[in-house]
């Protein structure tokens, strides 16, 4: 009997094989690789060509990155100027044209009280960094070591910065309540949660017993991204500025994702109108590259020279980048064309809620929108009694959206909060193609035969 070969394995098309090879050589720390698995080979704007062919709707920018989407003109035009011009391209922390240029521009965009009294530091050009600095510099400036960050917080990746995020485990940090509207601590909510989680702040603070002494500083994040897309009521953060003013305790805001426009004012304090000590900033300022500052009064400029350092801190092109990005965004008002569409497509998705239980919450401010889904079957769950998370479901929509089109990041305590960041150049018609892949992609899930054996293990 005459043994049949198998049939030879068709071979890989050529984006299978270098997904293969990435999976083979990359860290089992990648991320963003796992959920989103294609390969972008020329992008222009909103939009994204994969080596297979297909066009992708970038509704994640970079993580907030790209304010003017992907290679826009004015963009590219800064970083040819120059490549063009002989100018050296790592400088360290030398004095360039380019950085003074970048400077410039930087301080006009910031509220005019802060930046008439300010300093910057140029730091490594991740945002991690730039917030080491910032807790560094308060350090210095007040004499003393610890620090209140905030439940759900996510200020980066380096140790410090963990401490101060919501996920930390060894806790050197005082964590004080975020408000929030849904999922409120205190089962209130509203205005009433707020003042509560003031009261709090406050008691913690004043109380001699409260095991918490006399902290250098106390940053917080205008609107909570990574934490699940939750914006901070501006009462409650005039309450933190005047809490922190009165202890004479510096307060940094962390605008490395709610800055350049992104919602809905060019800075997102501007919203409430307080003034900050210290303003950490990085993603758009660098116009798709590389970059992150911290700029604050000067009063706290006491540390020595090479307090912190970096060797990347002079990356000549993220600031030409940056420099153009920054002026586009203000001599185009995007910033405000981001609360407009914003409110738009809120609006929208709030539509969706009353046709789609699953929906249990949809937030945000500008074009930094959420939309978490819970799962309204199972038994409610915290001090609110809200529907509990249904972390299965949001990557199964995840998916569904990628296969319309459409890129995505999940966030939230539990992944569960789909979180939408498209570039602030997005036209009135895209916006309408994101909201519709978004709703078919919720129906298709909602469709399929997935588990709900997540929810049972966060209740």
């Amino acid at each position: 009997m005459a043994v049949t070969e198998p049939a030879p394995a068709p071979p890989l098309a050529p984006h299978e094989g270098i997904l293969r090879r990435q999976s083979l050589r990359e860290s089992a720390a990648r991320t963003y690789a796992r959920s989103l698995p294609i390969v972008p080979v020329r992008a222009r704007g909103l939009t994204i060509e994969g080596a297979d062919g297909r066009r992708y709707l970038d509704c994640l920018s970079g993580a907030g990155t790209l304010a003017l989407g992907h290679n826009h003109p004015v963009v590219l035009e800064a970083i040819k100027k120059v490549l063009d011009s002989g100018a050296p391209l790592h400088v360290l922390d030398l004095a360039t044209p380019v950085k003074d240029a970048f400077t410039t521009e930087l301080f006009a965009t910031l509220p005019r009280e802060f930046a008439d009294n300010a300093r910057i530091q140029f730091c490594g050009p991740a945002g991690t960094d730039a917030v080491e600095a910032a807790f560094t510099l308060v350090r210095a400036a007040t004499g003393r070591s610890g620090l209140l960050a905030f439940t759900g917080a996510y200020h980066g990746m380096t140790a410090g910065a963990l401490a101060a995020s919501g996920g930390a485990e060894d806790v050197r940090v005082t964590r004080l309540p975020f408000p929030q509207d849904y999922r409120c601590p205190f089962g209130t909510g509203g205005e009433h949660g707020a003042e509560l989680a003031a009261r709090w702040t406050e008691s913690v603070l004043d109380d001699p017993k409260s095991g918490t002494p006399a902290p250098a500083g106390m940053i917080l994040e205008p609107v909570q991204g990574e934490g699940g897309v939750n914006p901070a009521p501006d009462a409650w953060t005039r309450r933190m500025r005047a809490i922190t003013a009165a202890r004479s305790i510096p307060l940094i805001a962390d605008e490395v994702q709610t800055g350049v426009g992104r919602t809905g004012a060019f800075w997102a304090v501007e919203h409430s109108g307080i003034v900050p000590d210290v303003m950490v900033l990085s993603k758009a300022i660098g116009g798709s590259l590389p970059l992150a500052v911290i700029v604050y009064r000067s009063e706290l400029d006491t540390w020595q020279p090479g307090a912190h350092a970096g060797t990347f801190r002079g990356n000549q092109l993220a600031m030409a980048a940056g420099t153009a990005t920054l002026a586009y965004v203000r001599e185009n008002r995007l910033a405000d064309r981001a609360a407009g569409l914003g409110a738009r497509m809120l609006a929208s998705l709030r539509g969706l809620a009353s046709h789609h239980p699953c929906i249990g919450d949809v937030r945000g401010r500008g074009l930094m929108i959420g939309v978490e889904l819970v799962d309204p079957e199972a038994a409610p769950v915290g001090a609110g009694g809200e529907a509990p998370p249904d972390p299965v479901l949001a990557a199964a929509v995840q998916q569904e959206c990628l296969r319309r089109g459409l890129i995505i990041e999940l966030g939230g305590r539990h992944s569960t909060v789909v979180r939408l960041l498209p570039p602030l150049t997005l036209t009135d018609e895209q916006a309408t193609a994101v909201v519709d892949r978004l709703a078919d992609a919720l129906a298709a899930a909602e469709r399929s035969p997935y588990r709900r054996t997540a929810t049972a293990s966060i209740r």
